[in-house]
Order: structure tokens, then sequence, then C-alpha cells
């Protein structure tokens, strides 16, 4: 079951909190209960997935971009993610989230999420999002206008964009030949 009760929390912490810029980090703080683990009393990768969402979901309340997508009627939907796992989230440990935008380009943004239990960092994503209407997307420079930020995007990270250019070389719709 989707986390709503955190996902109020969340909102209702955020609008609280002071803006951010938009390439600033929002820093959120969970825990790990019981309802979120799987059969070997850990985190669940779906909650975890979930959990980045609030993240995200908190960010763009503090950088104007749920101001932005409620004004004009803009949608936000995620296109692609990369997560890399290091450490077990167990039950009733205390974590941070850390979410913040990394760049754009003339589609999509890049976001990053951490989760961190003390110093030591247990994942890492990286996703792309595209805010959409009903003619499809809408390029992130007019969003962020729309936010009221005016600067041409910063270069994207070489990281960032390594993942980019592999994503690209993928086949899209997958290959399969019909046979299991």
């Amino acid at each position: 079951m989707y986390p709503i009760i955190r996902v109020i929390k969340e909102v209702l912490r955020a609008r609280r909190m002071p803006p951010l810029a938009v390439l600033e980090a929002h820093v959120s703080h969970h825990r790990c209960w019981p309802h979120d683990l799987d059969t070997y009393l850990e985190m669940n990768n779906g909650r975890i997935l979930s959990i980045l969402d609030i993240g995200r979901t908190g960010l763009a309340q503090r950088v104007g971009l749920i101001d932005a997508l409620r004004k004009h009627r803009w949608g936000m939907t995620m296109a692609g993610n990369s997560i890399r796992y290091r450490r077990r989230l167990r039950p009733f440990v205390k974590f941070r989230n850390v979410s913040r935008a990394v760049g754009w380009d003339d589609k999509f943004l890049y976001l990053e999420h951490s989760l961190w239990i003390g110093d030591e960092c247990a994942v890492q994503a990286l996703f792309r999002s595209a805010v959409t209407d009903r003619n499809g997307i809408v390029p992130p420079a007019k969003v962020l206008a729309a936010m009221g930020y005016e600067n041409t995007a910063p270069k994207m990270p070489a990281w960032v964009q390594a993942w980019i250019d592999a994503d690209n070389t993928r086949p899209w719709p997958p290959e399969f030949d019909g046979t299991s």
C-alpha cells in the first residue's frame, strides 16, 4: 500500500520550510517501520522507491514546482531511473532522504536521491522526469521560467551525462521474439 500518511506529513512539513533554489537539496527524515519490510527483514525495494518519491514531493514543494504544476495544469511523470543499493535499511533504523535536481536538457529534468544512515549512503538513485500537459512534454526551460528561474541549465554532471548516453543506446521498444 502506498504510504499516504508519510506523503501528507512531508507535504505539510515542506510547506512550513523555507523555499529552496532550484539546485538546492531537500532533506527529509524517516524510519524503517515493520510494514516497510520484505521477507529478508529489510526495507522492500519498492518501498524505497516510494520513500524517494516522498522526498521528490517535498523538493517540488520547496522549489515552487508544485505551484507551477497547479497553475498551468501540468503533470509530472518519471521517464526512467537507475538505482544503487549499498546498505540494508533494517527495522526501526532512522535515515534521511536527500533530494535534489542535478540538471536538465531540452526534455527532461534529472533528479538525484540518496538515503543516508548517519554518514553512510545506503541508496542512491538518478531519475529522469518530465513535466507534461495535454500535448506532451513541456520543455524544462518553460517549467523553470514558470517557477521564476531564468538562468540557463547548469553543466550536466559527467556521471549523469554518461547515464543519459548509455540509456540512449537501449532499444525501444525492447527486443522480444515472442517466445518464452
